[in-house]
């Protein structure tokens, strides 16, 4: 059973697990129709630098992409971005760039920035972004070792090389900050602008 009143489903720009099951879990009804843009391109031509403004940048193009081609439908797009620091950092593209990643983030704090925006015929209708903060412990090489091992090609699909809902949950000592936010889709603001909309049930 579905409380989401629109005429037709949400659309989720992202193919994201995380995303899908945070929306499925909460009765939303929707597909996932994911943006066909070059995130680092973007990124690269905007010139901004603060994290949390390239998530939301990010969140946005997807949204409006997506909304462009599916007139009348109401999308949200997401981005997330992780930064050590001044240092941001991208989805290693292989085990090396995966143990690297642990390598700098063992023993620090870094911060997560989940954006979400919502789009409808190609304008934003509305946009946020959260932040968590994680804080790793220290890791030998030889547990980085074990930790790719055991998490295997999924490393390479998340940035900073874990799932904090899988095997990643293991690097941690300290965690501070919205569970939505770190699973990369800050669901409580969401969910309140959905219903300023009226497009959810209560």
């Amino acid at each position: 059973m579905s409380i989401w009143l629109g005429k037709d489903p949400l659309i989720l720009a992202s193919q994201s697990r995380a995303r899908l099951a945070l929306l499925a879990n909460a009765g939303i009804a929707f597909e996932a129709i994911p943006a066909d843009i070059n995130e680092r391109a973007v990124q690269k031509d905007s010139g901004l630098s603060a994290p949390g403004e390239i998530a939301k940048l990010l969140a946005r193009e997807k949204a409006l992409w997506v909304s462009q081609r599916h007139p009348g439908r109401v999308v949200v797009g997401a981005d997330q971005t992780l930064a050590l620091g001044s240092r941001l950092f991208s989805k290693p593209d292989g085990r090396a760039a995966a143990a690297e990643q642990l390598r700098l983030l063992a023993g620090n704090s870094h911060e997560l920035h989940a954006a979400f925006a919502v789009a409808r015929d190609g304008k934003i209708l509305f946009a946020d972004v959260s932040i968590a903060e994680m804080t790793m412990r220290s890791l030998s090489e030889s547990a980085i070792e074990t930790y790719l091992d055991q998490a295997g090609d999924a490393v390479t699909t998340s940035v900073g090389a874990y799932q904090l809902e899988g095997l990643g949950v293991h690097l941690f000592e300290r965690i501070e900050g919205d569970h939505f936010t770190i699973l990369g889709l800050p669901l409580l603001p969401l969910l309140t602008f959905l219903r300023s909309e009226r497009l959810l049930d209560f």
